[in-house]
Order: C-alpha cells, then sequence, then structure tokens
C-alpha cells in the first residue's frame, strides 16, 4: 500500500484547475520549473535558518503544493497533449533534484544525524532510478512503495511539522524516523527491481 493510490481521486480535486491553466496557455513543462524552484526555495530557507521555526513549517504546505503541481503537470501532459522529450527529462529529474532540496537540509536542524538524513536522501534518489530503469528493461515505470514519492512527502512533512512545533530536537526521535524512512526506502527500492523483472517475465511469457 502507498499514499500514490490516492493519486487518481487528488487528481480529480484537481482537473478543474488543470483545464484553467491549460486554458491560459500554461504549459507542464512550465509547472514542473514551477514545482522545482518552490522546492529549491523552501529548502534555502531552512538551510539558511535552521534555528527558526518558520521555515520548518513551510515545508508541508510546501510539499503538498508541489504535489499538486506534480500531479497537474501529468494531467496537462497527457489530457492537453502536452507530452514532450524535455517534459520526460524535466519531470524525472526535476523530482530527484527537488527531494534533495526539500530533504538534505535536515542536517542544518538541531541534532539531527547528517549520515542518516543524507543516507535517505540518497536512497530516495535510487528508488526514482529503480522506477525509471524498469522502463529499459522493458517494464513499466515502477511506482511501488511503500516509501514512493508521495509517502516520503508525508513522513518528512510530519518531521518538519513536529520540529517546527517545537518538539525537542535533541530527542532520539527525529533520526529514529530518519531510520525507518531509510529502512523502508530500501525496501522500496528492493520492491521496484522485483516487480519490474516479474513484469517483463510476465510479458515475455
Amino acid at each position: 500500500m502507498t499514499i500514490y493510490d490516492l493519486k487518481p481521486a487528488f487528481q480529480n480535486l484537481l482537473r478543474p484547475l488543470c483545464r484553467g491553466l491549460a486554458g491560459r496557455g500554461t504549459t507542464a513543462n512550465q509547472v514542473t520549473v514551477a514545482a522545482l524552484a518552490l522546492s529549491l526555495a523552501a529548502g534555502a530557507a531552512v538551510w539558511m535558518w535552521p534555528e527558526s521555526r518558520w521555515p520548518l513549517l513551510a515545508i508541508p504546505p510546501v510539499l503538498l503544493a508541489r504535489m499538486a503541481l506534480n500531479a497537474i503537470d501529468g494531467m496537462l501532459a497527457r489530457e492537453h497533449g502536452m507530452k514532450s522529450a524535455l517534459g520526460g527529462f524535466l519531470n524525472e529529474l526535476a523530482d530527484v533534484v527537488s527531494d534533495a532540496a526539500l530533504y538534505a537540509p535536515l542536517v542544518r536542524v538541531g541534532d539531527v544525524s547528517a549520515g542518516l538524513a543524507l543516507a535517505a536522501v540518497f536512497l530516495a534518489g535510487l528508488t526514482e532510478m529503480a522506477g525509471v530503469v524498469a522502463v529499459q528493461v522493458g517494464a513499466s515505470r515502477r511506482y511501488d512503495g511503500p516509501m514512493g514519492k508521495s509517502d516520503r512527502a508525508f513522513a518528512y512533512g510530519a518531521v518538519y511539522l513536529l520540529l517546527g512545533c517545537g518538539l525537542p530536537q535533541h530527542a532520539v526521535w527525529a533520526n529514529a524516523a530518519l531510520g525507518a524512512v531509510a529502512l523502508l526506502l530500501g525496501v522500496t527500492v528492493v520492491n521496484r527491481v522485483r516487480r519490474a523483472l516479474a513484469e517483463r517475465r510476465a510479458g515475455g511469457a
């Protein structure tokens, strides 16, 4: 199970906004770049002011906005004839860069373990690489969990929210949460590889 399974319902909520943007001439690539810029700005704020609460509290709504923008750029591409080769690259690369921009600044907050924070960022990138490589071996783009993009957003949003609300930053809870995220990311990589290979074998059969 993964939060990604809720994507169709989320898209239905955003479809009127998507149609409005398409009518105004907004392109899918512009939305992708806007989501990336928002992520970079929010991550930079945490990096520059790690002891302030407002950058930490800003991350959860930014994560929600990013998910909305990611859903909208996909709908614009599929439903409004905006698919492009450049868009394919932007979509995948911007996700990895946005993740790093939003999650790596945790190394500057309180006593969060830099090793755990960076390991989670690395593994997040690895999960997306595993999903994309599935296409190269003849399977579909894999979005298997348990720690896909939407699940990561939820987990990190909760961590940032608790830190921003003043939960002790020296406590072990934040590092325990990052350790759990890293572990589940490792499971996600394995799941995506296994299921891509199983899909390829089934297709060959």
